[in-house]
C-alpha cells in the first residue's frame, strides 16, 4: 500500500479520572471513574495510518516499567514496527494523568519521561529505515533539538518531512524548519507561529502564507468542526468539512494526520488525501478516546459510504 512512514514522537499513557470538581490543595474527594489509554501525539499518528492499512515505522522511547511494556505491545498490536522503539533502563515512560470534572472542565499534567530521551543519535539510529520512507511525521512532544537535527537530515536525504506544531511552543525557531514540506497547525498554532491572528479562514490564510515566505513549502490548517485550508505556491484551497454529531474530539488532530500521512503514501494526490485526512478525523469525534476512536481501513470506507463520499 504504497511507502512506508516514518513517525519520530512521543508515546505515552494517558491516566483519565473524571471527578464531580476539582479538589482543593490538601483535599481528598471521591472520584467517579477512571480510565487509562494510549496517547502521545506520535504514537497516536503512528495508529491511525497503521489502521489504515499504511506500513509504518516508530521511532520513540519507552520507559522500563508497567507503562512502558504496555505502550510497546499495544504499537505491536495496531501493525506498527516498533524496531526503533528502544526501553530505557532506569527512565519512567511519559505519563498524563488527566483530572477532567462534572463541567467538562480538566486539569493535566504532562510526564515527558522517556521521550524526554528522543534525541538526535535516536534519529541517526533509524536512519537507514528512514531514508526508505515516503513521509516522516513529527510533533513537538520530543526535544526540539531532535525535531531541528531531523528536518536537517530529511532535507540533505531527500525525504519529505511533516511537522504538527504540537503543543505550541513560543521558542519554535522557523528558520531551522526550512524544507519542510507540510506543515500542519491549527489556527492556535498557526497564530502563534506568524504572530498575526488566525481566527478566521480569511485570516488564517494570511498567516499560512507568511510562513511560506520563511520557507516552508506548504501550510496545512485545521479548521475542526471546518474542514482545513492548504496553503501552497499556487494559492490557497479550502478542504470541506464532513458534518457529524460529536461525541469527543480527543485526538481528532492526531487522526487527522495519520490519514493525511497513509494516504499520500498509498498514492492519493494532495488534495484527495486532505479530503479523505478530514472525512477521517470527523469519523474520530463520534467515538470516544484517542487511538481507540480512530477506524479500521474497512469501517472508514463504510463510513464514506454513508456520507457519499466514496
Amino acid at each position: 500500500m504504497g511507502g512506508t512512514i516514518g513517525v519520530i514522537g512521543s508515546i505515552n499513557t494517558d491516566l483519565v479520572t473524571r471527578i464531580e470538581a476539582m479538589p482543593a490543595l490538601g483535599e481528598t474527594r471521591p472520584a467517579r471513574s477512571f480510565h487509562m489509554g494510549f496517547g502521545g501525539k506520535g504514537a497516536n499518528q503512528a495508529v491511525a495510518a497503521a489502521k489504515l492499512g499504511a506500513s509504518v515505522s516508530m521511532v520513540g522511547r519507552v520507559g522500563d516499567d508497567m507503562f512502558g511494556r504496555s505502550m510497546r505491545d499495544n504499537l505491536v498490536a495496531q501493525g506498527v514496527d516498533v524496531a526503533h522503539v528502544r526501553t530505557l533502563r532506569g527512565v519512567e515512560s511519559g505519563v498524563a494523568p488527566i483530572f477532567v470534572d462534572d463541567d467538562g472542565g480538566n486539569a493535566i499534567l504532562v510526564v515527558a519521561g522517556a521521550n524526554g530521551h528522543v534525541d538526535p543519535a535516536a534519529v541517526s539510529e533509524a536512519s537507514g529505515r528512514l531514508r526508505r520512507c515516503a513521509l516522516l511525521l513529527m510533533q513537538l512532544e520530543i526535544p526540539l533539538e531532535t525535531v531541528y537535527h531531523t528536518v536537517d537530515w530529511a532535507n540533505e536525504a531527500g525525504v519529505d518531512v511533516c511537522l504538527n506544531p504540537a503543543p505550541a511552543v513560543a521558542r519554535l525557531d522557523l528558520d531551522r524548519l526550512r524544507g519542510v514540506a507540510y506543515l500542519v497547525p491549527n489556527q492556535t498554532e498557526l497564530a502563534q507561529l506568524s504572530g498575526l491572528a488566525a481566527d478566521t479562514p480569511d485570516q488564517a490564510a494570511i498567516a499560512a502564507r507568511s510562513l511560506l515566505d520563511r520557507g516552508i513549502r506548504r501550510v496545512i490548517v485545521t479548521l475542526g468542526a471546518d474542514g482545513a485550508l492548504l496553503v501552497d505556491a499556487d494559492g490557497v484551497d479550502a478542504i470541506a468539512p464532513v458534518r457529524v454529531r460529536a461525541t469527543d474530539t480527543t485526538g481528532a488532530g492526531d487522526a487527522f494526520i495519520g490519514a493525511f500521512a497513509a494516504h499520500l503514501a498509498e498514492g492519493f494526490g494532495l488534495r484527495a488525501a486532505l479530503h479523505r485526512a478530514v472525512a477521517y478525523a470527523a469519523d474520530s469525534v463520534t467515538r470516544a478516546g484517542a487511538q481507540e476512536a480512530g477506524a479500521t481501513r474497512a469501517e472508514f470506507e463504510t463510513f464514506l459510504q454513508q456520507h457519499g463520499l466514496a
